[in-house]
Protein backbone atom coordinates (compact mmCIF):
# COMPACT_ATOMS: atom_id res chain seq x y z
CA UNK A 1 0.00 0.00 0.00
CA UNK A 2 1.28 3.74 -0.75
CA UNK A 3 2.19 6.07 1.38
CA UNK A 4 -0.79 8.27 -0.12
CA UNK A 5 -3.64 5.80 -0.28
CA UNK A 6 -2.48 4.41 3.13
CA UNK A 7 -3.17 8.35 4.37
CA UNK A 8 -6.47 8.42 2.61
CA UNK A 9 -7.86 5.45 4.52
CA UNK A 10 -6.85 7.42 7.74
CA UNK A 11 -8.60 10.19 6.32
CA UNK A 12 -11.50 8.62 5.21
CA UNK A 13 -12.10 6.86 8.51
CA UNK A 14 -11.85 10.12 10.82
CA UNK A 15 -14.16 12.16 8.35
CA UNK A 16 -16.68 8.90 8.48
CA UNK A 17 -16.12 8.97 12.70
CA UNK A 18 -16.97 12.63 12.43
CA UNK A 19 -20.06 12.40 10.06
CA UNK A 20 -21.88 10.08 12.52
CA UNK A 21 -20.81 12.39 15.08
CA UNK A 22 -22.16 15.10 14.09
CA UNK A 23 -25.49 14.33 12.75
CA UNK A 24 -26.48 12.79 15.95
CA UNK A 25 -25.79 16.21 17.54
CA UNK A 26 -22.20 16.39 18.64
CA UNK A 27 -20.70 19.62 19.01
CA UNK A 28 -18.75 21.19 16.44
CA UNK A 29 -15.60 20.82 19.40
CA UNK A 30 -15.85 17.26 20.56
CA UNK A 31 -15.97 16.68 16.38
CA UNK A 32 -12.81 18.34 15.83
CA UNK A 33 -11.36 17.04 18.71
CA UNK A 34 -12.44 13.54 18.05
CA UNK A 35 -11.22 13.05 14.48
CA UNK A 36 -7.88 14.88 15.76
CA UNK A 37 -7.11 12.40 17.89
CA UNK A 38 -8.17 9.50 15.38
CA UNK A 39 -6.04 10.78 12.88
CA UNK A 40 -3.08 12.09 15.30
CA UNK A 41 -3.11 8.17 16.47
CA UNK A 42 -2.99 6.71 13.06
CA UNK A 43 0.13 8.69 12.49
CA UNK A 44 -1.14 11.73 10.79
CA UNK A 45 0.22 14.61 13.03
CA UNK A 46 -0.97 17.74 12.75
CA UNK A 47 -4.12 16.66 10.55
CA UNK A 48 -5.95 19.87 10.09
CA UNK A 49 -9.92 19.71 10.85
CA UNK A 50 -12.67 22.14 9.66
CA UNK A 51 -15.93 21.19 11.21
CA UNK A 52 -19.06 23.55 10.42
CA UNK A 53 -22.69 22.13 10.07
CA UNK A 54 -23.15 20.86 7.13
CA UNK A 55 -19.32 19.83 5.81
CA UNK A 56 -16.53 18.27 7.55
CA UNK A 57 -12.76 18.99 6.04
CA UNK A 58 -9.40 16.88 7.10
CA UNK A 59 -6.19 17.53 5.24
CA UNK A 60 -2.30 16.77 6.00
CA UNK A 61 0.40 17.66 5.01
CA UNK A 62 3.45 15.66 5.78
CA UNK A 63 6.34 18.13 4.42
CA UNK A 64 6.67 21.76 2.94
CA UNK A 65 7.47 20.91 0.00
CA UNK A 66 4.73 17.65 -0.65
CA UNK A 67 1.43 18.40 -1.72
CA UNK A 68 -1.68 18.46 1.06
CA UNK A 69 -3.82 15.88 0.82
CA UNK A 70 -7.24 16.54 1.33
CA UNK A 71 -10.78 15.28 2.10
CA UNK A 72 -14.56 16.45 2.68
CA UNK A 73 -17.61 14.67 3.57
CA UNK A 74 -21.23 16.15 3.91
CA UNK A 75 -23.83 15.77 6.85
CA UNK A 76 -27.07 15.41 4.82
CA UNK A 77 -29.10 13.36 7.54
CA UNK A 78 -29.79 14.79 10.90
CA UNK A 79 -31.39 12.02 13.30
CA UNK A 80 -31.04 11.56 16.85
CA UNK A 81 -29.83 8.26 17.70
CA UNK A 82 -27.90 7.54 21.21
CA UNK A 83 -27.01 3.92 19.79
CA UNK A 84 -24.99 5.01 17.19
CA UNK A 85 -23.90 7.73 19.00
CA UNK A 86 -22.62 5.62 21.76
CA UNK A 87 -21.06 3.37 19.06
CA UNK A 88 -19.13 5.31 17.97
CA UNK A 89 -17.90 6.87 20.75
CA UNK A 90 -17.14 3.10 21.58
CA UNK A 91 -15.19 2.23 18.36
CA UNK A 92 -13.12 5.34 18.48
CA UNK A 93 -12.29 4.69 22.16
CA UNK A 94 -10.93 0.59 21.73
CA UNK A 95 -9.00 2.17 18.38
CA UNK A 96 -7.28 4.65 20.94
CA UNK A 97 -6.50 2.01 23.22
CA UNK A 98 -5.20 -0.16 20.26
CA UNK A 99 -7.78 -2.82 20.90
CA UNK A 100 -8.70 -2.47 17.29
CA UNK A 101 -6.96 -1.83 13.44
CA UNK A 102 -7.66 0.70 11.41
CA UNK A 103 -9.11 -1.51 9.51
CA UNK A 104 -10.81 -3.30 11.95
CA UNK A 105 -12.22 0.11 13.20
CA UNK A 106 -13.32 1.69 9.86
CA UNK A 107 -15.69 -1.72 9.47
CA UNK A 108 -17.26 -1.25 12.34
CA UNK A 109 -18.24 2.66 11.28
CA UNK A 110 -19.25 1.11 8.20
CA UNK A 111 -21.71 -1.30 9.97
CA UNK A 112 -22.68 1.44 12.80
CA UNK A 113 -23.80 3.79 9.29
CA UNK A 114 -25.25 0.78 7.26
CA UNK A 115 -27.54 -0.65 9.65
CA UNK A 116 -31.00 0.45 11.27
CA UNK A 117 -32.66 1.40 14.58
CA UNK A 118 -32.25 -0.87 17.15
CA UNK A 119 -35.69 -0.71 18.20
CA UNK A 120 -39.08 -1.72 16.42
CA UNK A 121 -41.17 1.45 15.44
CA UNK A 122 -44.14 0.12 17.14
CA UNK A 123 -41.90 0.31 20.71
CA UNK A 124 -40.94 3.87 19.77
CA UNK A 125 -44.24 4.84 19.33
CA UNK A 126 -45.07 3.61 22.55
CA UNK A 127 -42.00 5.35 24.03
CA UNK A 128 -43.58 8.54 22.94
CA UNK A 129 -46.88 8.08 24.73
CA UNK A 130 -45.28 7.33 27.95
CA UNK A 131 -43.20 10.57 27.62
CA UNK A 132 -46.40 12.76 26.83
CA UNK A 133 -48.02 10.71 29.57
CA UNK A 134 -45.20 11.67 31.80
CA UNK A 135 -45.42 15.31 31.00
CA UNK A 136 -49.00 15.64 31.86
CA UNK A 137 -48.33 13.82 35.21
CA UNK A 138 -45.17 16.61 35.58
CA UNK A 139 -48.23 19.29 35.11
CA UNK A 140 -50.57 17.67 37.23
CA UNK A 141 -52.54 15.84 35.43
CA UNK A 142 -55.25 13.13 36.07
CA UNK A 143 -55.82 10.21 35.10
CA UNK A 144 -57.80 11.48 32.15
CA UNK A 145 -55.51 13.85 31.05
CA UNK A 146 -52.42 11.03 31.32
CA UNK A 147 -54.35 8.56 28.84
CA UNK A 148 -55.27 11.92 26.13
CA UNK A 149 -51.88 12.99 26.29
CA UNK A 150 -50.42 9.64 25.57
CA UNK A 151 -52.92 8.64 22.77
CA UNK A 152 -51.64 12.27 21.46
CA UNK A 153 -47.93 11.89 21.83
CA UNK A 154 -48.42 8.53 20.13
CA UNK A 155 -50.27 10.35 17.52
CA UNK A 156 -47.32 12.80 16.74
CA UNK A 157 -44.57 10.59 16.47
CA UNK A 158 -46.45 8.18 13.87
CA UNK A 159 -47.46 11.91 12.40
CA UNK A 160 -43.91 13.05 12.30
CA UNK A 161 -42.80 9.52 10.99
CA UNK A 162 -44.96 9.46 8.05
CA UNK A 163 -43.94 13.01 7.11
CA UNK A 164 -40.02 12.25 7.53
CA UNK A 165 -40.82 9.47 4.83
CA UNK A 166 -42.42 11.93 2.50
CA UNK A 167 -39.11 13.92 2.63
CA UNK A 168 -40.72 17.56 3.63
CA UNK A 169 -38.62 19.57 5.12
CA UNK A 170 -38.55 19.20 9.48
CA UNK A 171 -40.37 22.71 10.00
CA UNK A 172 -43.99 21.39 8.23
CA UNK A 173 -42.75 18.21 10.53
CA UNK A 174 -42.80 20.94 13.02
CA UNK A 175 -46.00 22.38 12.03
CA UNK A 176 -48.29 19.48 11.75
CA UNK A 177 -47.24 18.18 15.19
CA UNK A 178 -48.39 21.38 17.02
CA UNK A 179 -51.17 21.76 14.85
CA UNK A 180 -52.21 18.07 16.06
CA UNK A 181 -51.59 18.87 19.34
CA UNK A 182 -53.74 21.96 19.72
CA UNK A 183 -56.64 19.78 17.66
CA UNK A 184 -56.92 17.24 20.10
CA UNK A 185 -57.43 20.20 22.80
CA UNK A 186 -60.12 21.93 20.71
CA UNK A 187 -61.31 18.16 19.97
CA UNK A 188 -61.53 17.79 24.07
CA UNK A 189 -63.11 21.14 25.13
CA UNK A 190 -65.93 21.14 22.23
CA UNK A 191 -66.75 17.46 23.69
CA UNK A 192 -66.59 19.39 27.44
CA UNK A 193 -64.12 16.59 28.42
CA UNK A 194 -63.17 17.95 32.09
CA UNK A 195 -59.67 18.62 31.44
CA UNK A 196 -57.05 21.14 30.80
CA UNK A 197 -55.98 22.00 27.36
CA UNK A 198 -53.30 23.55 28.31
CA UNK A 199 -51.79 19.82 30.23
CA UNK A 200 -53.06 18.47 26.88
CA UNK A 201 -51.18 20.66 24.50
CA UNK A 202 -48.05 20.87 26.50
CA UNK A 203 -47.67 17.45 27.26
CA UNK A 204 -47.69 16.98 23.34
CA UNK A 205 -45.33 19.47 21.87
CA UNK A 206 -42.67 18.69 24.81
CA UNK A 207 -41.01 15.71 22.62
CA UNK A 208 -40.87 18.87 19.62
CA UNK A 209 -38.99 21.60 21.29
CA UNK A 210 -35.25 20.83 20.29
CA UNK A 211 -33.51 20.63 23.56
CA UNK A 212 -30.79 18.63 21.90
CA UNK A 213 -30.28 21.57 19.90
CA UNK A 214 -29.93 24.09 21.81
CA UNK A 215 -27.24 22.05 23.63
CA UNK A 216 -25.00 21.96 20.85
CA UNK A 217 -25.67 25.48 19.86
CA UNK A 218 -24.52 26.99 23.06
CA UNK A 219 -21.95 24.33 23.17
CA UNK A 220 -20.42 25.46 19.92
CA UNK A 221 -20.86 29.26 20.95
CA UNK A 222 -19.07 29.04 23.81
CA UNK A 223 -15.84 26.89 21.98
CA UNK A 224 -15.11 29.32 19.10
CA UNK A 225 -17.16 27.66 16.83
CA UNK A 226 -19.74 30.13 16.00
CA UNK A 227 -20.70 29.76 12.03
CA UNK A 228 -21.78 26.39 13.19
CA UNK A 229 -23.39 27.67 16.78
CA UNK A 230 -25.31 30.31 14.26
CA UNK A 231 -26.53 27.45 12.29
CA UNK A 232 -27.50 25.35 14.97
CA UNK A 233 -29.39 28.43 16.52
CA UNK A 234 -31.39 29.19 13.54
CA UNK A 235 -31.88 25.46 12.79
CA UNK A 236 -33.42 25.61 16.48
CA UNK A 237 -35.58 28.90 15.40
CA UNK A 238 -37.44 27.63 12.45
CA UNK A 239 -38.34 24.14 14.29
CA UNK A 240 -39.72 25.93 17.44
CA UNK A 241 -41.56 28.27 14.94
CA UNK A 242 -42.73 25.57 13.61
CA UNK A 243 -44.04 24.33 16.63
CA UNK A 244 -45.60 28.07 17.18
CA UNK A 245 -47.33 28.14 13.91
CA UNK A 246 -48.83 24.77 14.57
CA UNK A 247 -50.27 25.80 18.15
CA UNK A 248 -51.37 29.32 16.57
CA UNK A 249 -53.44 27.79 13.20
CA UNK A 250 -54.68 24.89 16.15
CA UNK A 251 -56.04 27.90 18.14
CA UNK A 252 -57.27 29.77 15.13
CA UNK A 253 -59.29 26.65 13.88
CA UNK A 254 -60.80 26.74 17.63
CA UNK A 255 -61.91 30.01 17.52
CA UNK A 256 -63.58 29.63 14.16
CA UNK A 257 -65.14 26.97 15.93
CA UNK A 258 -66.44 28.34 18.77
CA UNK A 259 -64.11 26.56 20.88
CA UNK A 260 -62.49 29.17 23.41
CA UNK A 261 -58.92 27.68 24.20
CA UNK A 262 -57.65 30.57 25.90
CA UNK A 263 -55.39 30.49 28.87
CA UNK A 264 -55.21 31.94 32.32
CA UNK A 265 -51.81 32.67 32.75
CA UNK A 266 -52.09 31.21 35.99
CA UNK A 267 -54.62 28.76 35.20
CA UNK A 268 -52.08 25.65 34.64
CA UNK A 269 -48.10 25.17 36.33
CA UNK A 270 -46.56 22.34 37.92
CA UNK A 271 -48.06 19.86 40.38
CA UNK A 272 -47.24 18.80 43.91
CA UNK A 273 -43.61 17.83 44.82
CA UNK A 274 -44.12 13.87 44.33
CA UNK A 275 -45.88 14.57 40.66
CA UNK A 276 -42.85 16.27 39.82
CA UNK A 277 -40.41 14.04 40.18
CA UNK A 278 -42.19 10.88 38.79
CA UNK A 279 -43.38 12.96 35.84
CA UNK A 280 -39.95 14.18 34.94
CA UNK A 281 -38.41 10.81 35.88
CA UNK A 282 -41.16 8.98 32.78
CA UNK A 283 -40.08 11.74 30.86
CA UNK A 284 -36.99 11.39 30.90
CA UNK A 285 -37.04 7.85 30.62
CA UNK A 286 -39.41 7.87 27.63
CA UNK A 287 -37.27 10.51 25.55
CA UNK A 288 -34.13 8.37 26.45
CA UNK A 289 -35.85 5.09 24.79
CA UNK A 290 -37.46 6.70 21.96
CA UNK A 291 -33.93 8.34 21.14
CA UNK A 292 -32.80 4.57 20.85
CA UNK A 293 -30.50 4.79 24.01
CA UNK A 294 -28.99 1.71 25.12
CA UNK A 295 -31.58 0.17 27.64
CA UNK A 296 -29.13 0.56 30.94
CA UNK A 297 -29.46 4.40 30.18
CA UNK A 298 -32.73 4.68 30.98
CA UNK A 299 -33.23 4.49 34.56
CA UNK A 300 -30.15 5.99 35.72
CA UNK A 301 -31.09 9.08 33.16
CA UNK A 302 -34.82 8.70 35.48
CA UNK A 303 -33.41 8.89 38.52
CA UNK A 304 -31.06 12.24 37.23
CA UNK A 305 -34.31 13.70 36.16
CA UNK A 306 -36.33 13.27 38.94
CA UNK A 307 -34.01 15.00 41.37
CA UNK A 308 -33.27 17.50 38.69
CA UNK A 309 -36.99 18.56 38.76
CA UNK A 310 -37.21 18.52 42.45
CA UNK A 311 -34.13 20.75 42.29
CA UNK A 312 -35.86 22.66 39.78
CA UNK A 313 -39.88 22.82 41.78
CA UNK A 314 -38.88 23.39 45.14
CA UNK A 315 -36.90 27.00 44.66
CA UNK A 316 -39.80 27.97 41.60
CA UNK A 317 -42.14 27.51 44.63
CA UNK A 318 -40.75 30.29 47.02
CA UNK A 319 -40.90 32.50 44.41
CA UNK A 320 -37.74 32.37 42.65
CA UNK A 321 -37.14 33.23 38.96
CA UNK A 322 -38.22 30.44 37.00
CA UNK A 323 -34.95 30.99 34.61
CA UNK A 324 -33.23 31.13 37.76
CA UNK A 325 -34.50 27.48 38.69
CA UNK A 326 -33.54 26.08 35.27
CA UNK A 327 -30.27 27.24 35.44
CA UNK A 328 -29.56 25.60 38.57
CA UNK A 329 -31.65 22.19 37.96
CA UNK A 330 -29.47 22.07 34.57
CA UNK A 331 -26.02 23.08 36.63
CA UNK A 332 -27.21 19.90 38.99
CA UNK A 333 -27.65 17.72 35.70
CA UNK A 334 -24.19 18.58 34.04
CA UNK A 335 -22.41 17.83 36.71
CA UNK A 336 -23.87 14.72 37.55
CA UNK A 337 -24.48 13.26 34.02
CA UNK A 338 -20.89 13.15 33.42
CA UNK A 339 -19.97 10.71 36.25
CA UNK A 340 -23.43 8.75 35.46
CA UNK A 341 -22.29 8.56 31.91
CA UNK A 342 -18.93 7.06 33.00
CA UNK A 343 -21.12 4.30 35.14
CA UNK A 344 -23.52 3.40 32.02
CA UNK A 345 -20.97 3.73 29.36
CA UNK A 346 -22.32 6.72 27.42
CA UNK A 347 -21.49 9.83 26.10
CA UNK A 348 -22.47 12.60 28.79
CA UNK A 349 -24.51 14.05 25.64
CA UNK A 350 -26.86 10.97 25.85
CA UNK A 351 -27.54 11.89 29.76
CA UNK A 352 -27.28 15.47 29.52
CA UNK A 353 -29.72 16.01 27.30
CA UNK A 354 -32.74 13.37 28.29
CA UNK A 355 -32.24 14.88 31.75
CA UNK A 356 -33.16 18.11 30.51
CA UNK A 357 -36.12 17.04 28.85
CA UNK A 358 -38.61 17.73 31.25
CA UNK A 359 -37.63 21.10 31.97
CA UNK A 360 -38.20 22.64 28.64
CA UNK A 361 -40.83 25.44 28.34
CA UNK A 362 -43.27 23.82 26.69
CA UNK A 363 -45.93 25.20 28.68
CA UNK A 364 -44.39 29.07 28.60
CA UNK A 365 -44.35 28.69 24.79
CA UNK A 366 -48.39 27.85 24.83
CA UNK A 367 -49.06 30.01 27.32
CA UNK A 368 -47.26 33.23 25.18
CA UNK A 369 -49.40 31.71 21.98
CA UNK A 370 -52.52 32.11 23.59
CA UNK A 371 -52.40 35.26 25.16
CA UNK A 372 -50.75 36.52 22.18
CA UNK A 373 -54.26 34.89 20.35
CA UNK A 374 -56.21 37.41 23.11
CA UNK A 375 -54.54 40.10 22.12
CA UNK A 376 -52.63 40.33 25.24
CA UNK A 377 -48.72 41.95 25.91
CA UNK A 378 -48.14 39.29 28.61
CA UNK A 379 -48.13 36.96 25.53
CA UNK A 380 -45.09 38.40 24.44
CA UNK A 381 -43.51 38.48 28.06
CA UNK A 382 -44.17 34.73 28.42
CA UNK A 383 -42.11 34.21 24.78
CA UNK A 384 -39.17 35.71 26.52
CA UNK A 385 -39.40 33.61 29.18
CA UNK A 386 -39.63 30.47 27.39
CA UNK A 387 -36.30 31.44 25.83
CA UNK A 388 -34.98 32.46 28.86
CA UNK A 389 -35.47 28.82 30.25
CA UNK A 390 -34.47 27.29 27.04
CA UNK A 391 -31.03 29.07 27.42
CA UNK A 392 -30.54 28.61 31.23
CA UNK A 393 -30.70 25.16 30.84
CA UNK A 394 -28.15 24.80 28.15
CA UNK A 395 -25.86 26.75 29.05
CA UNK A 396 -26.46 25.60 33.05
CA UNK A 397 -26.12 21.89 31.36
CA UNK A 398 -22.63 23.13 29.93
CA UNK A 399 -21.57 24.78 32.96
CA UNK A 400 -22.12 21.39 34.90
CA UNK A 401 -19.92 19.75 33.14
CA UNK A 402 -17.45 22.03 32.92
CA UNK A 403 -16.74 21.66 36.63
CA UNK A 404 -17.33 18.44 36.92
CA UNK A 405 -14.99 17.66 33.67
CA UNK A 406 -11.80 19.96 33.81
CA UNK A 407 -10.40 20.02 30.54
CA UNK A 408 -7.17 18.18 30.42
CA UNK A 409 -3.75 19.51 29.60
CA UNK A 410 -3.37 16.80 26.60
CA UNK A 411 -6.73 17.89 25.05
CA UNK A 412 -5.63 21.75 25.51
CA UNK A 413 -2.27 20.06 23.12
CA UNK A 414 -4.62 18.82 20.89
CA UNK A 415 -6.78 21.83 19.98
CA UNK A 416 -6.36 24.78 20.71
CA UNK A 417 -10.06 26.13 20.07
CA UNK A 418 -11.37 24.13 22.50
CA UNK A 419 -12.74 25.82 25.10
CA UNK A 420 -15.43 23.65 26.92
CA UNK A 421 -15.97 20.74 28.27
CA UNK A 422 -16.13 17.34 26.58
CA UNK A 423 -19.68 15.52 25.53
CA UNK A 424 -18.34 13.12 23.41
CA UNK A 425 -15.25 11.07 22.11
CA UNK A 426 -12.15 11.00 23.57
CA UNK A 427 -11.17 12.59 27.13
CA UNK A 428 -7.25 12.48 26.41
CA UNK A 429 -5.43 12.88 23.25
CA UNK A 430 -3.28 10.05 22.43
CA UNK A 431 0.26 10.77 21.92
CA UNK A 432 1.68 8.23 20.33
CA UNK A 433 2.16 6.68 17.02
CA UNK A 434 0.74 3.77 15.79
CA UNK A 435 2.85 0.57 14.47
Amino acid sequence: MSEVHDRQRTLDLALRVGELLLSNGAGAADVTATMSSVAHHLGLRQAQVDVTFTTLTLSHQTGVDDPVLSMTRHVTHRETDFADLTAVDYVVSRLLADELTRDEAASEVARIASSGHPRKRWAITAGSAVTGAGVALLLGGDWIVLLIAAVAGACIEILQRRMARARLPFFYAQVAGGLLATTFAVVLRALDVPVNPSIVVTASIIMLLAGQGFIGAIQDALTGFYITANARILEVMIATAGIIVGVAAGLSIGSALGVDLRLDPGAAGLSELPAVAGGAAITAGGFAFTAYSPKRVVFPVAVLAAVGGAIYFVPLQHGVDRAACAGVAAVFIGLAAYWVAGWVKVPPLVVVTAGIIPLLPGLSIYRALSLLADDDIQGVLALITAAAVALSLAAGVILGEYVAQPLRRESRRLEQRLAGPRLVGPLRARARRRG
